[in-house]
């Protein structure tokens, strides 16, 4: 037996009417793919409005992307608990691919985070770099913790 790739698409526990939708790859269905790309959208027309407000200085610190990051990795903290843990939001079998694989995965761009740490030591200004590349880690896995810890008290 093949292991589902999420529990949300555990092959298992579909009904009648999931069972006769199209399957492509490893398990994943037409409308699940429909709602991944549709919240990838949703998500990088975001990043790119939040970009937009917020444009980075030649050598400057990459702010956008650098709230783009910390603040999605809170969300996916959030979205984990209420999938999870809540009493609605898991039922809801969209919830993972549209919210956490598409619209948080457009949202985010940890490419974008690489590519440009590169750039401001190509330019000169590896200190910047150096805070840029460790402070996006350590403050995007804090802000995960934070969103965890968070929505599991307001769940209580």
């Amino acid at each position: 037996m093949v292991e589902p790739i999420d529990p949300d698409l555990d092959q298992d526990d579909e009904t009648p009417a999931q069972a006769s939708l199209v399957h492509v790859g490893s398990g994943l269905s037409v409308d699940t793919l429909l709602a991944i790309a549709v919240g990838g959208g949703l998500g990088g027309l975001a990043r790119y409005g939040l970009q937009t407000a917020l444009p980075t200085q030649a050598a400057g610190f990459p702010w956008a992307t650098f709230i783009v990051n910390v603040s999605g990795c809170f969300l996916l903290g959030v979205l984990m608990v209420l999938v999870t843990e809540g009493r609605n939001l898991g039922r809801f079998r969209y919830a993972r691919p549209f919210l956490g694989v598409g619209f948080l995965g457009g949202f985010t761009t940890f490419s974008t985070y690489t590519a440009q740490t590169r750039e401001l030591v190509a330019a000169g200004h590896a200190s910047t770099a150096g805070f840029y590349l460790v402070g996006s880690i350590v403050v995007g896995l804090a802000a995960a913790a934070a969103g965890l810890g968070i929505t599991r008290v307001l769940l209580r």
